[in-house]
């Protein structure tokens, strides 16, 4: 982000090239000329670009594609994903998925903008992990969210992605204003003879699995259902800064997180599991909300990592959310307080050690 607020494009291809790492990158280039569209079509920015096979690149002549935000990579995501890639198979082109950043939202209703689940490097991560043989990321701003429905397809679906295929959810929407709908695409589609295919919404409990329920259920701090319905516990991911250094001083030593982008489970200890630079797993005890014992009223996020000695000040760590143990309490000494922590210890510990491995998703 430069310093008048305007999205810095390389900045978030730096931000896919540290949490993507081993994919393939490309600089996108411009589309293949067309005839003007009337009226005139706004100047689009290239999108960023993560692709982690060869099989893809700016150049590629076709591909099957899917256009949606993304935003956690649910279940519902892995669903559409699964059918992207098997049309792809089908016709001996790439699998694409074509996100947003920021959110649309962001720039129509900035006060309505949800929070987002997942930052555009760890979704493009998530999106390859499944399957994907690219990922592009579309920076969004007013010239993009103006683009009628029919420009839209144009101008990005074939214009840029070249789709001879796409595959979206029932409930999909394009264009200014949402004008766009499954059946206007369906004949977009059928005038230049494109495959689309449609998803159902995945269901579970009754209800479909959607971003907007995963949002509730990780403010509530239910991350437990939330990894149930994504195809990777919830992650939040910061910088270690130093804190009060308090933990240290009674054997519960903490890396405390800042800089975090993403949407923060209600105030509590949870168990989880820490990914560090070097690519090795901890199990730990978080804590998330304000050190009332010590009369704080500032939220942090405190990681205490299970047997772990060493420094890790400017380490960026991954900490995905495995069970919500306790509310945050009050404490009336240390003793009291080492006491809970200890036993916080133990009880992440068995949640980590019996949570399925995260690879459960099969595309």
């Amino acid at each position: 982000m430069s310093s008048d607020g305007v999205r810095d494009n390389h900045t978030v291809g730096a931000r896919l090239q540290q949490r993507a790492g081993g994919h393939i990158r490309y600089t996108f280039s411009p589309s293949r000329p067309r005839p003007p569209l009337h009226p005139p079509v706004p100047l689009i920015l290239p999108p960023i670009v993560a692709a982690a096979t060869g099989r893809w690149t700016p150049e590629s002549p076709a591909c099957a594609a899917s256009v949606g935000n993304f935003d956690g990579v649910h279940l519902g995501h892995a669903a559409i994903v699964r059918q992207v890639c098997a049309a792809a198979r089908r016709l001996d082109v790439p699998a694409v998925a074509f996100t947003f950043d920021p959110h649309p939202a962001v720039v129509l209703r900035p006060d309505a903008a949800p929070t987002p689940l997942t930052t555009p490097a760890r979704r493009a991560e998530l999106l390859l992990d499944l399957g994907i043989d690219a990922v592009l990321v579309q920076p969004t701003d007013r010239p993009l969210v103006s683009l009628s429905a029919e420009q839209f397809y144009a101008e990005i679906l074939r214009g840029r992605l070249h789709a001879q295929a796409i595959v979206e959810g029932a409930d999909f929407r394009f264009g200014a204003n949402r004008a766009g709908d499954i059946h206007l695409l369906g004949t977009l589609c059928g005038r230049d003879d494109v495959t689309l295919e449609t998803v159902p919404a995945v269901m579970a409990d009754g209800l479909p699995v959607s971003s907007s329920r995963l949002r509730s259920l990780v403010a509530v701090g239910d991350v437990r259902q939330a990894a149930m319905l994504l195809t990777s516990p919830y992650r939040l991911t910061g910088t270690v800064v130093e804190g009060a250094k308090r933990g240290g001083t009674i054997g519960f030593p903490t890396a405390n997180l800042s800089g975090i982008a993403t949407l923060m489970p209600a105030a509590g200890v949870y168990a989880a599991r820490v990914t560090l630079p070097d690519g090795a797993f901890h199990p730990a005890a978080v804590h998330i909300g304000p050190n009332i014992t010590f009369g704080e009223t500032r939220i942090s996020v405190e990681a205490h990592l299970i047997g772990f000695s060493g420094t890790l000040y400017g380490s960026t760590l991954d900490v995905d959310f495995i069970k919500r143990l306790r509310d945050t309490q009050r404490f009336d000494s240390i003793d009291a307080l080492k006491a809970q922590l200890t036993t916080d210890v133990a009880r992440a510990l068995e949640a980590v050690g019996s949570f399925p491995d995260e690879s459960r998703i099969v595309v």
